[in-house]
This record gives C-alpha cells, sequence and structure tokens, in this order.
C-alpha cells in the first residue's frame, strides 16, 4: 500500500535482483520455478556490456531508487569489464553481488569457467540471449554489417566460441554455430542449464547463508547524494 505522500512503503522481507537484461528470462524463470514470490527482478539493457563504464552508476541508481521498497537488494552482475568499479560501489552502499568477474561464470560454475580459459584464452561465449540477438548485439554493434573488415580487428584475437546454452534448442545450436563461422572462430557447445545462477538466486531469496550485515543500508544511500551522470 502507499502512504499518502504517494510513495510506496517498503514491503517486509522484500528482495530486489537489479540485473543484467541478457539473464533476465533465466532469473525470472528461477523465481517462479522456485516460488520466490518476494522477490523481483529489475533489468538494465544488455547492451551495457559494450560500454561496461555505465554500468556502475545505472546499477547504483536502481539500488538508491529501492531505498525506500526494499528489504535486501542483491546486484545481478559480475565484474564485466568495470575493472573493480562495480565492487565498489557495491561496497560503498552496502549490497552483494553474484560472485564472479563474468555473467558467463553463473552459468559454468567458477571451476569450469577457469579451465575454459586455461583450454583456450581465446574464447568468445554466447548464451541463449547473446545467440537470440546476435546481429544486434554483436553484428551491429561492432559494425560488421556494413564494415566487415572489423572482424579481424575485434575478434582477431579469439579462436573459438563456446555456446553455453540455457534451453535444449536445436535451432539456437545451429544459430550460434553460424555465429562462429561468421567470425571465424572453431565452434563449441555446451548445455549448462541454470547453473549455479539458480543455486546463488534461491539461496538469496530463502535467506540461506546471508551476511545479516549486508542488509541495504539506508543510510549509506541517502549519504551518496545524485548519481553521478553516466558516459557513453
Amino acid at each position: 500500500m502507499d502512504d499518502p505522500s504517494g510513495t510506496p512503503e517498503a514491503s517486509s522481507g522484500r528482495t530486489l535482483v537489479v540485473a543484467c537484461g541478457a539473464l533476465a528470462r533465466e532469473l525470472l524463470q528461477i523465481v517462479e520455478a522456485n516460488g520466490l514470490g518476494h522477490v523481483d527482478v529489475e533489468c538494465l539493457p544488455a547492451s551495457y556490456h559494450n560500454t561496461p563504464e555505465v554500468i556502475p552508476n545505472r546499477v547504483a541508481e536502481r539500488v538508491r531508487d529501492a531505498a525506500n521498497r526494499y528489504d535486501r537488494v542483491f546486484v545481478g552482475y559480475g565484474d564485466c569489464g568495470t575493472g573493480g568499479r562495480l565492487d565498489a560501489m557495491c561496497d560503498e552502499l552496502g549490497v552483494e553481488r553474484l560472485p564472479g568477474d563474468h555473467c558467463y561464470e553463473f552459468l559454468t560454475g567458477s571451476a569450469e569457467f577457469t579451465d575454459l580459459h586455461a583450454e583456450e584464452l581465446g574464447t568468445f561465449f554466447l548464451t541463449d540471449y547473446l545467440v537470440k540477438h546476435f546481429d544486434r548485439l554483436v553484428v551491429r554493434a561492432f559494425w560488421l554489417d556494413t564494415h566487415p573488415e572489423m572482424r579481424d580487428a575485434m575478434f582477431g584475437n579469439y579462436r573459438r566460441l563456446v555456446y553455453l546454452s540455457q534451453s535444449d534448442d536445436p535451432d539456437l545450436v545451429e544459430r550460434a554455430r553460424d555465429a562462429a563461422d561468421r567470425l571465424g572462430l572453431t565452434f563449441e557447445h555446451r548445455h549448462t542449464g541454470l547453473g549455479e545462477l539458480e543455486t546463488s538466486i534461491v539461496s538469496l531469496g530463502r535467506g540461506i547463508g546471508q551476511d545479516p550485515g549486508r542488509y541495504l543500508d539506508e543510510s549509506a544511500v541517502a549519504s551518496t547524494g545524485p548519481a553521478p551522470a553516466g558516459t557513453r
């Protein structure tokens, strides 16, 4: 229920996950399948991965906005190329994020992700979401459709493409294989399902292993002032 001022009142025990849009379908699936009705998911555009410098500020804006509406906020990102800035923001505002450097690590698990890199450092990863939006997020984002010569400039250091699938969809496997061909990379498919992403979100939603000192620190949120403008 809203208070007379029109500001939504905090709902007791409610949790917000501020996440990358590339994980939206999987997160909503986890919440529904595990009966986590008190967990809400808000996603930022997956295209931010092409400009990771904007991620900390955009996430911080959502965390600040949630201060009066949720008891706990969780960040559904890896470091994602922010060079530690996302962790610094999480520490400043008193929120946690998923462990790991990349979203892919949530799906494979840390040990397998490390093994994949040890096998071939020059590995380009796709998930279900990235396969479905390959043209928009890769081809057009890096001008490969209008400047084919950009392929070698952008992907010349990669040797293979690994498709980490969450669903069992032969069509997506073929589309991922086509993406590898287009980038001039060898192709490998590994099915991960929802991996450790599900384990982390279910534990969060059920309060398993939570640090009581990591609930949303409203005083820290209030003290930071307005969010700084992001850059492009």
